[in-house]
């Protein structure tokens, strides 16, 4: 239902720019000095066909190469495909040639109106309304994008937008994770960030290296009433003179994660492409993360004489610099369970040392 409208739309569209550019005067000399531009257009656009398909044939024959390479031609299939696509992109030119000079023609012949051009891309479907330079030339051409440009035969890299969230808690000296003085259920993470992945060996997709940039937002909910103070740039926890209401502390590093994948994946070969799919298929990631720290800050809510008050600290905690950890996931398709882990501690002077620990979900969306 939504393409019909989708179509309807761009026809009305059509029809109502004709109607009122129709109704508009034109002066002779305007008209004129728009013909000619239009003709020059066309006349460049020659030039552009002929680079486009050339451009095209290299393709076709890359792919082809690569098929006798692998032993799926022979040599004799291969020259047989190389003609057949030499001829396939010359009749090509050819015919848009053909096109352009015939719209030359009609525009030394009357003064065309108007020349609409409309894309709607999305979801790999493209909508045009006008003559053009993209495939067929046609008036009106409804179709996928991809068909206006050559898939790439082998695609080895492929980029993710990564979203994480869960828990997060620290690994303190001495203590268990049971008698941490921060609250496991309050104390949380986000990750957002982008990230490649491309395939290490030729022939199989199994082993894969993913590489990229991450924002990482730590968060500490500290119980007991107890909050942060820095002592001659030493950080400690300590009870606070009233109730406090709430207190939380937070860290956001930048960070550049790094993992080596690995997993099953599916093959699909089309005639001039093949592609690797890892879709509802397992796979494991192992790997490190370096970055700095781009700041902190404690917020802390309690009463002074019936009066609420917040307080936030920004900066104020000595928080290492530079950050470094391990990381690792486990799942199916573009979701996993998540682990991650700081080497580096919290603070750089503190009465017992603590490391940030998150465990959450990650999807990587494409």
């Amino acid at each position: 239902m939504k393409i019909i409208i989708t179509y309807l739309s761009i026809i009305v569209l059509s029809l109502a720019f004709t109607t009122i550019q129709a109704q508009e005067k034109q002066s002779d000399s305007t008209r004129t000095i728009y013909k000619e531009l239009e003709i020059k257009k066309l006349i460049k656009s020659k030039k552009t066909v002929e680079l486009k398909e050339k451009a095209f044939l290299k393709e076709d024959i890359l792919a082809i190469n690569i098929r006798l390479k692998k032993g799926e031609v022979t040599v004799a299939k291969a020259n047989s495909l190389k003609t057949e696509a030499a001829q396939k992109r010359a009749l090509n030119i050819e015919n848009h040639l053909a096109i352009i000079d015939n719209e030359i023609a009609l525009w030394n012949r009357t003064d065309k109106p108007y020349q609409l051009d409309i894309r709607v891309e999305g979801k790999r479907k493209r909508f045009r309304i006008g003559s053009g330079s993209s495939t067929g030339d046609n008036l009106i051409f409804i179709g996928k994008e991809s068909d206006d440009t050559p898939k790439k035969y082998d695609k080895r890299t492929y980029k993710d937008l990564v979203f994480a969230f869960g828990f997060n808690n620290a690994i303190i000296e001495g203590q268990s994770l049971e008698n941490s003085p921060y609250r496991i259920g309050g104390s949380g993470f986000i990750e957002l960030g982008h990230d490649w992945k491309t395939r290490i060996f030729d022939t199989s997709n199994f082993w894969r290296f993913k590489y990229g940039f991450s924002f990482q937002w730590n968060k500490f909910d500290i119980k007991n009433n107890k909050f942060l103070v820095n002592t001659n740039g030493t950080t400690s926890l300590e009870e606070f003179s009233s109730e406090l209401g709430k207190a939380k502390f937070r860290t956001t590093n930048l960070v550049f994660p790094f993992h080596l994948e690995f997993g099953p994946s599916k093959k699909i070969e089309k005639k001039n492409y093949f592609r690797y799919s890892t879709k509802n298929k397992l796979k494991i990631g192992l790997g490190a993360y370096v970055g700095l720290n781009l700041g902190n800050m404690q917020k802390l809510k309690y009463r002074v004489d019936g009066d609420r008050i917040k307080d936030k600290q920004k900066g104020e905690f000595e928080v290492s610099n530079f950050v470094y950890g391990l990381s690792s996931y486990v799942g199916v398709g573009s979701s996993a369970l998540y682990v991650k882990y700081d080497l580096s501690p919290v603070f750089k002077n503190q009465t017992n040392k603590q490391n940030n620990i998150s465990v959450g979900l990650r999807l990587d969306l494409d």
